[in-house]
């Protein structure tokens, strides 16, 4: 809607050279194809050149306009809420995902038969704060640590961390070594018993919230930084919808 790309133009747009397609109907293009799944040189002609678009959304992503879009919808959807535009509590998990033949990040969990996973962090609201993605044969806790070190460094107000038991490992000596930080464990449900955990249901929301884009049903990205931006991509739209 035009509420939502006037949202999204300051931090998009600001800095980005000027151009002879209209930079909205770009930003729709690249949206569309996250949402449907196409490939670029199936995009509609409704949209601007399938070049043109990539080109869009290349230069927004080694920029770093993506992420800024996404720390302020962040800010703007924390502040809806009545919370501080920062967070200081997030919450950790990770999701594996399958991959195809020319992804770089790739390496095989014999256990789940996958050959990389996303870790994400997000805060008590299920809003997207960082996104690593890395091979599946890196255990959780070196991945994971990662993340959170990238979360703390966007938002320095973060002062716990949130992880579930079976992936802790050394993820919390590392954490409180390297970030002076504490996490908190979030204990495995009793067997045979359904039981809601405080705050882990939040991370696995927001995980299937980016089930919903076709985008994301493979990784498809050869590039690691293009794989995490479709991720980025794929939440602040559902963060635009829910403003």
């Amino acid at each position: 809607t035009d509420n939502q790309r006037e949202e999204i133009a300051p931090p998009l747009y600001a800095g980005m050279r000027s151009c002879t397609r209209s930079k909205r109907e770009l930003t729709d293009a690249v949206l569309y194809l996250v949402e449907s799944g196409y490939k670029w040189r199936q995009l509609p002609h409704d949209f601007p050149p399938h070049s043109t678009v990539h080109s869009f959304y290349r230069r927004a992503r080694i920029s770093g306009l993506w992420d800024k879009v996404l720390e302020h919808l962040v800010k703007k959807t924390r502040t809806n809420a009545g919370r501080r535009e920062s967070p200081s509590y997030a919450v950790i998990d990770s999701q594996s995902v399958k991959t195809v033949a020319a992804s770089k990040e790739r390496g095989i969990d014999g256990g789940k038969k996958q050959k990389a996973e996303a870790a994400i962090v997000v805060d008590v609201l299920g809003c997207l704060l960082s996104v690593v993605v890395h091979a599946a044969n890196i255990h959780n806790t070196k991945g994971g640590i990662s993340t959170a070190k990238q979360a703390y460094e966007q938002y320095p107000s973060i002062q716990k961390f949130l992880r579930t038991l079976d992936t802790a490992g050394t993820f919390v000596s590392d954490l409180k070594e390297q970030l002076a930080l504490d996490v908190d464990i979030s204990e495995k449900i009793k067997p045979h018993q359904w039981e809601k955990l405080p705050w882990r249901w939040v991370v696995e929301r927001t995980l299937s919230w980016l089930n919903h884009s076709r985008r994301r049903s493979k990784d498809y990205e050869v590039s690691v930084s293009s794989a995490e931006a479709m991720v980025i991509i794929s939440h602040f739209h559902t963060l635009l919808k829910r403003l």
